[in-house]
This record gives C-alpha cells, sequence and structure tokens, in this order.
C-alpha cells in the first residue's frame, strides 16, 4: 500500500481538492488497490470543518465525488505516508518543521511532478478555483506517471 497524504494550510479548499482527484484518477485506472490517500492542514483553524463550498461546487461540476473533513496533520501522519504533497512553498516549510526535517525525503511540492513546477494558487485568497482545480489536476497527473514507473504498477501512463 502506498500512503499518500496531501496538504495546504487549513484542510478546506486545496489539499481535499486533490485528496479526491488524485483518488479519483487512480479508480479510473483501476489502481484504489494500491494507495491511501488522505489529507491535511498544518494549522487546525478549520479543523472538523468540510470542503469549503466554493471547492466543493468546482469538484462537482468536474464530476469528482466525495467529501471531506479538515484535519490537523501530526508528526505521526508525516511519519506514517510514503507521500507528503505539499501545496506550496509555505506548506513544505511547515511540515519539514512539524517533522523536524527528519522525513524530507517524503515530502514534495504537488506541481514538482509537472512540467512547469510551481505552487498550487491558493484559492481561499485568490478566489480562483478553476485555477487551483487544474494546478492540483496537472500535479496528481504528473506524480500518478512518478509513481506508476516508480513502483512499476500495472497502469499505462501518458497523457490520461
Amino acid at each position: 500500500m502506498i500512503n499518500v497524504a496531501f496538504v495546504c494550510l487549513g484542510n478546506i479548499c486545496r489539499s481535499p481538492m486533490a485528496e479526491l482527484v488524485f483518488k479519483n484518477m487512480v479508480k479510473e485506472h483501476g489502481l484504489s488497490a494500491y494507495f491511501n490517500v488522505t489529507s491535511f492542514g498544518t494549522s487546525d483553524e478549520e479543523e472538523g470543518n468540510p470542503i469549503y463550498p466554493p471547492a466543493k461546487k468546482t469538484l462537482i461540476l468536474h464530476g469528482i465525488p466525495g467529501s471531506h473533513t479538515a484535519k490537523q496533520l501530526a508528526f505521526a501522519d508525516v511519519k506514517n505516508n510514503d507521500y507528503i504533497l505539499v501545496m506550496d512553498s509555505g506548506n513544505l516549510i511547515d511540515v519539514l518543521r512539524l517533522a523536524g526535517w527528519q522525513y524530507s525525503s517524503r515530502v514534495y511540492k504537488l506541481c514538482s511532478f509537472t512540467e512547469n513546477p510551481r505552487d498550487v494558487s491558493d484559492p481561499y485568497y485568490s478566489r480562483n478555483f478553476e485555477k487551483a482545480f487544474s494546478d492540483i489536476e496537472d500535479g496528481c497527473k504528473g506524480f500518478l506517471n512518478f509513481i506508476v514507473k516508480e513502483k512499476n504498477l500495472p497502469y499505462e501512463y501518458g497523457d490520461n
């Protein structure tokens, strides 16, 4: 089982969107049995809250099902996941500090797996949930292609 955690600040917009997008991708490619996918926030301020309504609406418009309740990332979550995929540079620093830099080889920016490495746009401030979705989808596709090659999973990767 490959344990993957997506992380943003509050766990109500970007990281739950990424969690649900990635779960949908692996399901579409028959790979769900290989993955345990979750998401967290580096802050506790949204803990217990559902996905932010505009983020949920964006997922629905793209045919992505699912729900999520926000939770804060703990040291054990970093330790117990094979890949921690953060949304931006601030999240990266927060996760590395939490883990005491001990598990830095597991922490990546999601869009570092794309042809255009960047931070995932933060829709909470920009209000551009489509841009965030596009960044997340691009990052998830890149990560899936990476992990399929890395773990030699039975999936024909490419532009899917």
